[in-house]
């Protein structure tokens, strides 16, 4: 009988054996052995640290040293924090925002005040308390397969011929190569047991490091009104800037395209309404073909005017939003160059400016599918999740698609991704290389 693996399978299983044979020789899993390392040895110093000046501090608080002893541990504590910070940024490459700056208050005891009630301080002594039953955790379950994988390696070398382990590991080989049959048995055992460990201990490690990375980004980083706070600056920033840039765009089409039409059309207007004059006092019957030329160059120039005119309108805010955003919507699949499926699921319209932002993106994504997508078919969905608006775009196309920021080569997904975050929306793209790709935004129904 001949079993058959579907292909898919079997490639994600070749993916794994690679990941788990190729992961111990990643310069990650030794910059995760040593981060935990150094940031082990800095929280050990900073809790004995912090201990003694707040064991003293808390002492002397009848007199004024042991304040100023407590807020210098304080500020101290914030220092340590930002060394922390440093230690994930060079050797794990993960940025820590930096929490709300120190403000000391006006007066003579402004600085012992702020110190005190200094929240980012608190919190890094927070993180340094708690880290330490991490350390010792660490230690029994990550740091010992380490050990006893890169001990077992060297036995050879060593001459280990019996374990004497500790952590997770320490009945395991104690039982299984304490005092084998012959010494060279012995070391070709705990050569083969470092082997296999070597490939298990960057995972341990890696689980480890992952929960002091929610750990660092909880107590290190900014508390979560700072952090609302920062995103709220930000996103205005960027509406801020995002409506400069639209008002000078009008200004630009209405200076360099409609006005000079307008003045074009006053003059040609100008130039007609004297010869009329002229041909009113009998003086040139001939000119009657050429007031009509003028005439009707104005009229044309007229028209030209409204047209622009009512495109900049348009860009502003679109007619077809006057009768909704499933009819705006399915407008725009039926002009779409690509095939597109609508399927569009409210109860109640949301608010005026959810429904042009949704319009836009809608327009937008319909846009790069019909442009960079190569693809033959796409899909749009429109629905109400409780409170939220979701937009999705689906396309079989070639796939590819990120959101790029660099310079003149930018995207207009990150112009997309701006004008979502300015809502507290979202916007997440899956377009793996071969397609196919789905851009999904969530909008605020009311907003």
């Amino acid at each position: 009988m001949q079993i058959r693996v579907p292909q898919e399978r079997a490639e994600q299983a070749r993916r794994l054996a690679e990941l788990i044979a190729t992961e111990p020789f990643h310069k990650r899993s030794w910059a995760e052995l040593g981060f935990f390392l150094a940031s082990s040895a800095l929280a050990f110093a900073a809790v004995l640290f912090l201990a003694v000046l707040g064991v003293t501090g808390v002492a002397l608080t009848v007199v004024v040293v042991g304040i100023v002893i407590l807020a210098t541990g304080l500020r101290a504590a914030r220092g340590m924090g930002r060394w922390q910070r440093t230690l994930a940024r060079r050797l794990l490459g993960d940025e820590i925002p930096e929490p709300e700056p120190f403000n000391a208050y006006r007066g003579s005891f402004g600085w012992w005040r702020a110190s005190l009630g200094d929240r980012a301080a608190w919190r890094a002594v927070a993180y340094f308390a708690t880290k330490v039953p991490l350390i010792i955790f660490a230690v029994w379950f990550a740091l010992s397969i380490w050990v006893e994988a890169l001990a077992g390696i060297a036995s050879p070398l060593t001459g280990r011929s019996a374990t004497d382990s500790f952590g997770v590991l320490d009945h395991v080989l104690n039982r299984s190569y304490n005092g084998g049959p012959a010494p060279g048995f012995a070391h070709l055992g705990l050569f083969i047991t470092g082997i296999a460990l070597l490939f298990l201990a960057p995972w341990t490690m890696r689980l480890v490091v992952n929960l002091d990375r929610r750990l660092m980004r909880v107590l290190l980083g900014p508390d979560a009104a700072s952090s609302r706070l920062r995103s709220l600056e930000e996103s205005r920033s960027k509406t801020l800037d995002a409506a400069t840039e639209t008002l000078r765009r009008i200004e630009r089409n209405l200076h360099d395209a409609t006005q000079a039409q307008l003045v074009a059309l006053a003059m040609r207007l100008g130039q007609a309404k004297e010869k009329l004059d002229r041909l009113a006092a009998g003086d040139h019957d001939a000119e009657v073909e050429a007031i009509r030329r003028l005439v009707d160059q104005a009229h044309r120039g007229a028209k030209e005017a409204i047209t622009d005119l009512r495109d900049l309108a348009r860009g502003i805010h679109p007619p077809a939003l006057d009768t909704g955003l499933e009819n705006a919507l399915t407008t725009l699949a039926a002009r779409s160059p690509v095939p597109t499926e609508v399927t569009v699921a409210m109860p109640s319209r949301p608010s005026p400016a959810i429904e042009a932002i949704c319009y836009f993106c809608a327009a937008e994504l319909l846009a790069n599918v019909a442009q960079h997508a190569q693809a033959s078919r796409a899909s749009l969905s429109c629905a109400q999740h409780g409170p939220w608006l979701r937009i999705v775009v689906r396309d079989n196309g070639r796939g590819g698609a990120t959101v790029n920021r660099l310079g003149s080569s930018s995207s207009g997904l990150a112009g997309l991704a701006d004008r979502v975050a300015a809502v507290d929306g979202h916007l997440s793209i899956a377009s793996p290389s071969g397609g196919p790709t789905a851009v999904t935004i969530d909008l605020p129904f009311r907003s």
